[in-house]
């Protein structure tokens, strides 16, 4: 069980549906096709550009735009699996139900992937050290740089969120348990735990050997970046924001227009700010400041081009959308136009395509995939009995009361 002390204060307004979250959600994972696509050199063969763009005044600079998307997009996405997952749940949910629901969120469309990533290439080369901890997403506990970015590369991300759920059951225990006048307190904590990881990876981790895409060695990219205890901050520091905006205690003044004006000069910011500082430092105030002001919006009621239908829709989609593309762009790629580079015009109207065939099979996933596992396989079969009945499931088994805002919001 998550807490047996029914005196533990819960978490208010956790019914408040946050539609909004759901559509940020997309932009984050765009950050992400960004960066990949217009690369100017396939991360798993360097000798082949990722950018359709041969002008260099053209392709070079879009490369230096884009080059912390990367970054922002998944400190976004820990950061709002802490917020969802604490506003969602309340005191009396089961852990295992909680944990079953994450899995099946998670696993289905990464397994899809991985076997398509297996039968069409990295099983030929792949050994079976490699992609077997690939398969069960613990493969970015590995410093070695095949490892962490083996199969099908975005998957890190998924070990890092598969390590948040299987601790959130003890962490939100303290963080429901902190008294409400140290709050803020504790999200500076969580900050400063950023500082003091990017710290030891400059000044303690290796600086050998150097990573062939990163202005920096590959011990202090897996250490950094990769290595899913030392993204645990932002996770609690999304649980202490879902708390803050939860007791009342955001500033109202900071709405989603200011917010999304700091975010841009954030994203800017992160462009000059050397690493490792720009893995997750640089760019995680404005963050934090985004989600909470997109969440308040939703919360007083406010219509808001995030919380639209067409926004909510690609928010949803947004998980096929980042766990495919790295087959698509890294291999499918090369599979389909081949490695050359283009004019302006014909480099775009790539550039366009493979957004659009990557919306596409992230839709196919979502709808295909994801939504049908998560119906059939998220409760219990008791469970799906007593719903089948009329009748609801019994609270200590239930992840929140109300799971259809939990569902519309839940993170990646």
């Amino acid at each position: 069980m998550y807490a047996s002390n029914s005196t533990e204060p819960a978490v208010k307004n956790h019914t408040t549906r946050l539609p909004s979250l759901t559509g940020l959600r997309f932009f984050a994972a765009l950050c992400v096709f960004l960066l990949h696509s217009l690369m100017l050199a396939d991360p798993l063969k360097v000798t082949v550009p990722m950018s359709f763009f041969a002008d260099s005044r053209i392709a070079e600079p879009l490369n230096t735009f884009v080059g912390k998307g990367g970054y922002i997009g998944v400190s976004f996405f820990f950061v709002l699996s802490g917020f969802v997952l604490t506003w969602s749940t309340r005191p009396g949910a089961s852990s295992g139900a909680f944990l079953r629901r994450r899995l099946v969120k998670i696993f289905p469309n990464h397994l899809v992937m991985w076997v398509l990533a297996m039968a069409l290439f990295a099983g030929a080369f792949t050994p079976v050290s490699t992609w077997l901890p690939n398969l069960f997403l613990t493969h970015a506990y590995f410093p070695q740089a095949d490892r962490f970015t083996s199969v099908n590369p975005p998957s890190w991300t998924l070990c890092c969120e598969l390590l948040f759920y299987v601790l959130f059951p003890l962490l939100i225990r303290p963080v429901r348990k902190a008294a409400e006048n140290r709050l803020w307190l504790w999200a500076g904590v969580s900050v400063a735990g950023m500082l003091a990881v990017e710290l030891v990876t400059k000044y303690v981790i290796p600086d050998s050997p150097r990573s062939t895409m990163l202005p920096i060695a590959v011990p202090q990219q897996w250490f950094g970046y990769i290595f899913p205890p030392m993204r645990l901050f932002e996770f609690v520091l999304g649980m202490f924001l879902a708390r803050i905006v939860a007791a009342g205690r955001w500033p109202r003044a900071i709405g989603l227009a200011p917010a999304t004006l700091l975010a841009l000069a954030g994203y800017v910011w992160t462009i000059y700010v050397p690493s490792p500082y720009d893995f997750t430092l640089s760019m995680v105030i404005p963050i934090s400041v985004l989600i909470c002001a997109a969440a308040t919006a939703d919360i007083d009621g406010r219509r808001t081009v995030l919380n639209s239908r067409p926004m909510v829709w690609l928010g949803n989609i947004s998980f096929g959308f980042y766990i495919c593309q790295g087959v698509l762009l890294f291999h499918g790629r090369l599979w389909l136009v081949g490695d050359g580079t283009y004019s302006t015009p014909v480099a775009f109207a790539l550039w366009i395509g493979f957004l659009a065939l990557t919306l596409l099979f992230g839709a196919a996933l979502y709808h295909g995939v994801e939504e049908p596992m998560m119906r059939r396989f998220s409760r219990s079969r008791k469970d799906r009995r007593l719903v089948a009945g009329g009748r609801p499931v019994p609270a200590d088994r239930r992840e929140n009361p109300t799971p259809e805002p939990a569902e519309q919001i839940s993170a990646r």
